[in-house]
């Protein structure tokens, strides 16, 4: 994570030195929670997405802005106000080069005096990690892991589709393929699939070409398509084997990044904590997780995995604590708070 050099609080507020921020921003909307060194959640607000690789690096930091803000007045401190640290978990910062313009952007709006910047997946694992160690998964519109070892070795990937090497990106490419799948049924390059009823009517329509025409003609936005992902898993849990088949393919790239992960930090023999979080592992459908599960295991029969029980944004809040210096028994008060809450 890239620090953007400005240690010292500036307005010269106690108050504000005793406050920390903390943002997890992705594809489609964005958390701010507003947290004192004791561990107490003063304010909390969400907004839209703020992943610079889909709206932009401005709309970016006009959806941090907005949130912020509304996050700042909801804990009674005035939209003005600019705590001590703020760590700054996004969707989108993949590369180095991703933290250093998001974190140029972010020093220039002066929201904290301290800005911390890092990828998503930071926030998963220290929230679901009980040790704070371990590797976290992202599967939402994305896919993202990211490892960190008990020597503070950190493992971490490009994560940027076909480009960085992911032969299977998410949420996005599960519910693209299910809309490709039900027009392979049709048109005689596939087999039978349900996806060729269901990928239609969840947007109203009667045919898989008129959601290809849709998208195409600018009608349906491109972005909806991460919606049939859920209607994918559906569709897998009920017994469909086409669906089945991609909802394997994506399990089996998540395990990949699993085992690479683990075999970098040379703990595949230990008892390390597999954190899984993201919208589809959020699903109703558990035997996505349950297939990941048995197959970590197969390599790693020690593997402890974690499901999140509170919103992402808590790991960054517990980093943003960790980073202000807060004592045990803060970070332990806002998991205990606020774990119930996700």
């Amino acid at each position: 994570m890239a620090t953007a050099g400005r240690s010292v609080v500036t307005d010269g507020a106690d108050r504000l030195r005793q406050v920390v921020l903390a943002v997890d921003g992705g594809a489609s909307k964005t958390d701010v929670w507003v947290v004192a060194l004791d561990g107490t959640l003063l304010g909390a607000a969400r907004g839209g997405g703020s992943n610079h690789q889909l709206v932009g690096l401005d709309g970016a930091v006009e959806a941090l802005g907005a949130t912020i803000a509304e996050a700042l007045g909801r804990a009674g401190l005035g939209t003005g106000a600019r705590p001590g640290t703020g760590v700054y978990c996004m969707a989108g910062v993949d590369l180095d080069v991703d933290e250093e313009r998001l974190g140029a952007a972010i020093a220039a709006r002066a929201w904290t005096a301290t800005d911390i910047v890092g990828n998503d997946s930071l926030a998963v694992l220290r929230a679901g990690a009980l040790s704070g160690r371990g590797v976290g998964v992202v599967c939402g519109s994305g896919i993202n892991c990211v490892g960190l070892g008990q020597d503070g070795a950190v493992v971490r990937f490009p994560s940027l589709g076909e480009l960085s090497g992911d032969f299977a990106a998410g949420g996005s490419w599960l519910g693209v393929r299910a809309l490709g799948l039900a027009l392979r049924a049709g048109d005689g390059r596939g087999p039978a699939t349900v996806l060729s009823q269901r990928v239609p009517a969840h947007f109203g329509m009667d045919r898989p070409e008129a959601v290809l025409a849709a998208v195409y003609t600018g009608g349906l936005p491109y972005a909806r398509l991460f919606e049939l992902a859920r209607v994918c898993l559906e569709c897998a849990d009920a017994g469909d084997p086409v669906a089945a088949s991609a909802v394997a393919f994506l399990a089996d790239e998540v395990v990949t990044l699993v085992r690479a992960t683990m075999d970098r930090l040379g703990v595949t023999g230990s008892a390390v904590e597999v954190v899984l979080g993201g919208g589809l592992f959020d699903s109703d459908y558990d035997s996505f997780s349950a297939a990941i599960e048995s197959a970590v295991r197969g390599f790693a029969p020690q593997a402890e995995f974690r499901r999140l029980a509170a919103p992402p944004v808590l790991g960054a809040a517990l980093l943003a604590l960790d980073a202000a210096g807060a004592t045990g028994p803060a970070t332990a008060r806002l998991r205990s708070s606020t774990e119930s809450t996700g």
